[in-house]
């Protein structure tokens, strides 16, 4: 009778997040994915219908045309490629940012920990528009860090940072920065100090001992992190639409303006299941390394 509780209430422990993912993101994912192989029309839904009746029987039509035009259009190339490149550099940028202060905090006092813990999250508690539209008033010709570099006299004329590629990188960075280093440190704080103590005592420096011993510890906590940031930051729309440059669009912004402006939901469709698609296979690698790294450990 036990063991038939104990595997009821495991049943409902799993049953309620895969439940939660059929509604919110399973289901969702099929109604896209099905309009994605239909086709753009003036009406009400803005696509064909996949299923029709002719002579009384149901028939099913797919087409292809969205995705061959995605990889034909240069416009949806160059989109995609540009938000991998941006996700890209910006995890690379908060992975060097946010390494060192992830392993500062791990090393600190007990005492201290908690409050620098605090002032990692502490922008969360500001809604999000509110922070990109600040970097607004920080980037502007006219705003603080043109005024303070004129002021000093660094610069003699107003600098263009608004609405550039640098402007975009510090607006994710800033923005996901705290989804680096809480993985990082959750990491960093679980390693055993013992052994750094015992390649010091072998004579290790502790440059040679961080990079033999802390930094492939800490392997699957860069991967989390950098994961974290990579995958919204590949969608961002937000942040490249308020700072970023009108000539190249991330493809975030191809979405919105395919569903909402062109009214061409297969195409918007099919853009959505193929950034689906490039963000799947990251998060597969992450799992079977993480697998083979519990399986190391038993």
């Amino acid at each position: 009778m036990a063991r038939l509780t104990q595997a009821a209430g495991r049943r409902l422990v799993a049953g309620v997040p895969i439940l939660w993912l059929l509604l919110l993101f399973l289901i969702p994912f099929i109604i896209v994915f099905r309009i994605s192989f239909s086709e753009v029309r003036l009406a009400i839904p803005p696509y064909t219908p996949l299923i029709s009746w002719r002579h009384g029987a149901p028939s099913l039509e797919l087409y292809g045309s969205a995705y061959s035009f995605l990889f034909t259009d240069p416009l949806y190339i160059s989109s995609y490629l540009y938000s991998l490149k941006v996700a890209a550099v910006s995890t690379l940028c908060c992975l060097c940012i946010g390494y060192p202060m992830a392993y500062a905090i791990a090393r600190s006092g007990a005492a201290s920990r908690p409050v620098l813990l605090m002032l990692v999250v502490l922008p969360f508690w500001t809604s999000f528009l509110l922070r990109v539209y600040a970097w607004i008033g920080l980037l502007k010709n006219t705003g603080v860090i043109n005024n303070a570099l004129m002021y000093l006299g660094v610069i003699h004329h107003p600098v263009a940072l608004l609405q550039t590629d640098f402007a975009v990188y510090i607006g994710i960075v800033y923005s996901y920065l705290p989804f680096m280093i809480l993985p990082l440190y959750a990491n960093l704080e679980k390693h055993d100090m013992a052994l750094l103590e015992a390649a010091a005592d072998l004579g290790a420096r502790p440059l040679r001992a961080f990079l033999r011993i802390t930094l492939p510890q800490s392997f699957a906590g860069i991967l989390a992190g950098s994961l974290l940031v990579f995958i919204p930051a590949v969608g961002e729309y937000i942040i490249p639409t308020l700072l970023g440059r009108t000539d190249q669009l991330m493809i975030g912004r191809v979405l919105s303006d395919e569903f909402f402006e062109n009214r061409d939901w297969p195409v918007a469709s099919a853009v959505a299941i193929l950034i689906l698609l490039l963000l799947v296979m990251p998060i597969m690698l992450f799992q079977r390394l993480e697998r083979r790294q519990l399986e190391a450990v038993k």
